[in-house]
């Protein structure tokens, strides 16, 4: 297709998506990039914390190195190697103006790998993103490219595959372009949420109701029409899709809203950006999830929301019922094959019940769209003004923990099931008159949540110690002198590996690792480190048959390092074996 065309239906794919119009975009022109059955573990725009999921999750029968080929012609342009994303992926540019992006991959094609390595070798780091010009590595459509895999952030053998616009990077809906994947279900309506907007949605719970499907329409069940005491309100649903032949639960790809048969607002998860993924959780009831719950989508767009998904068509998703007449309301659920679910219900504000509904309580609270400051005597929090979806009372507690380590306080903000869009500023003020000069360069923050933690260098400005962090939840500083602790390769002066074909460590802190680097006879020595828990090599050719010495540095986050070094011997039966050379082990402390 020719990259104006492109253009054109890209335009008119934004024009009409939330009417269920699909663009014209090249069906056939990209094929199954497995020579397998094509079947899908997720589709685009699948729910997941913190993010839309961006591409497909192809099946690999539940196992790795199933040959993967390029979906069209084109060139690889860039591959990248990480712990955690995509662990080792390939990105092809091609002539109509898209890139596809194969992720997860357990290694490369042979001459694709070996320049890989090379540039690992030359930068001393095994991760590592490459970029190409057209004339190094083209593809053929069809031509294979590497072998899938279970690396990066993936839980299971599958291929994520992606098609984005190359110029913005967008992410676009693969399902659009023809894939044989099919899809006659329509998608499936569990629950519906109302919220009370006179207050946030972080203020309250929503009240749920089930669904039942009478013929072809959901229904409120047990109920013909909602009462409610609520004269401003907005709506969310518990929705997923099938494939057919699968019971798989997959994303929904588009809602409407109506009320007395008028159009006033809509949802597609259509095209994304990852630098506005983090917007799922404005798109989401976060509070509801994180506390547990199911995932809900707002049929309203929150007041600090800036995503693309939504199309404010006669309002933005808040109804006010001015009077006590009976209201229709129809929600239509649509998957990217445009099966749709329609769930239709009444609603009718009763003044009686309002008259008994407690009033407003005035309290200090943080607005979306503004800059937000929280200030204690040893406490401070900056909060930019499109950190907030929407508008929270700030809850504040502090404690005078004895933790092991700690410098300052506790201090409780909020709470970590209300969502930050980025992040923010924390500053501490330690509860010691005095710090220590050698301890001012290993002070750390921590942000503790309901499940999960955070730690961030601290920097010393002026008595206060500051880091930056994307969670509510509590924080307390921290000094670590404690250097991180290596496992050992092994007893004696040499130490004999016969016939291991790796070597593993799995470093330990209290606070985390930051660096790790070996080296292999005073030469760098490539260990991955796939999934950011333990370090490995396998042997290869750049470990011979004979003695060597190993070096390995792990530097924690508190720049404490731990030194070690071991001789060992990777011998033949025939081999001769040498004296056994000492062991030396250094650990530093940097001041």
């Amino acid at each position: 297709m020719h990259i104006r065309l492109f253009v054109f239906a890209w335009m008119l794919f934004f024009s009409f998506r939330i009417n269920a119009q699909l663009p014209a975009y090249p069906k056939g022109y990209f094929r199954n990039p497995l020579a397998i059955p094509m079947s899908l573990v997720s589709n685009f725009g699948e729910l997941r914390p913190n993010h839309w999921h961006m591409g497909l999750d192809i099946r690999t029968n539940h196992r790795v190195n199933q040959p993967v080929y390029a979906a069209a012609d084109g060139y690889i342009a860039k591959i990248r190697v990480e712990p955690f994303g995509f662990g080792q992926a390939i990105f092809i540019n091609h002539p109509n103006g898209l890139t596809t992006v194969y992720g997860h991959l357990n290694k490369f094609f042979p001459a694709l790998q070996r320049y890989v390595i090379g540039q690992q070798y030359q930068q001393a780091s095994w991760p590592v993103e490459v970029n190409f010009s057209p004339g190094q590595f083209p593809v053929k459509k069809g031509q294979f490219i590497a072998y899938s895999g279970n690396t990066g952030g993936s839980q299971g053998p599958h291929l994520h595959f992606e098609i984005r616009d190359t110029k913005t990077t967008r992410c676009l809906n693969p399902l659009l372009f023809g894939f044989p994947v099919a899809d006659q279900v329509p998608p499936i309506l569990a629950r519906l949420a109302v919220y009370d907007r006179r207050l946030s949605v972080y203020e309250q719970s929503p009240k749920l109701f089930s669904l039942l499907k009478t013929g072809s329409v959901y229904h409120i069940k047990g109920q013909q029409v909602i009462k409610t005491d609520l004269d401003k309100l907005s709506f969310a649903i518990q929705a997923f899709d099938r494939l057919s032949g699968s019971t798989n639960p997959i994303g929904i790809y588009a809602a409407k809203l109506f009320i007395d048969e008028k159009p006033v607002l809509g949802f597609a998860i259509d095209s994304i950006d990852y630098n506005e993924s983090r917007d799922i959780n404005a798109q989401i009831d976060y509070k509801y999830h994180a506390n547990g719950g199911v995932y809900l989508q707002h049929l309203s767009q929150l007041p600090g929301d800036h995503s693309r998904v939504y199309e404010h068509i006669s309002g933005d998703g808040v109804l006010t019922l001015s009077d006590a007449a009976v209201h229709a309301i129809r929600i239509e659920v649509k998957d990217a094959y445009l099966n749709t679910s329609t769930l239709a219900f009444n609603i009718q504000f009763d003044p009686a019940l309002a008259a008994s509904r407690p009033g407003d309580r005035p309290q200090q609270q943080f607005y979306p769209g503004y800059v937000n400051v929280w200030e204690q005597p040893d406490f401070e929090l900056y909060l930019p003004e499109n950190a907030l979806y929407d508008t929270i009372q700030p809850v504040y507690y502090r404690w005078e923990e004895q933790t092991p380590g700690a410098v300052s306080a506790l201090h409780q903000f909020s709470d970590a099931a209300i969502p930050v869009h980025g992040s923010f500023s924390v500053r501490i003020k330690p509860v010691l008159p005095t710090i220590p000069a050698a301890w001012k360069e290993k002070l750390l923050i921590k942000n503790t949540g309901k499940k999960t933690s955070s730690v961030q260098k601290a920097v010393w400005q002026n008595g206060w110690l500051t880091a930056s962090f994307s969670s509510f939840g509590s924080y307390q500083a921290f000094v670590d002198t404690i250097p991180p602790v290596i496992n050992s390769l092994g007893s004696g002066d040499t130490v004999n590996l016969g016939n291991r074909t790796a070597i593993v460590f799995t470093p330990k802190d209290d606070f985390g690792i930051a660096g790790f680097r070996a080296e292999l006879d005073g030469e760098w020595l490539m260990f991955t480190n796939d999934k950011g828990r333990s370090w490995i090599y396998r042997m290869d050719e750049r470990c011979s048959y004979g003695v060597h010495r190993l070096k390995v540095r792990v530097t924690d986050l508190a720049g404490n390092e731990t030194v070690k070094t071991w001789w060992f011997k990777r011998l033949t039966s025939s081999a001769p074996v040498k004296k056994h050379i000492s062991k030396k082990t250094v650990t530093r402390k940097k001041n």
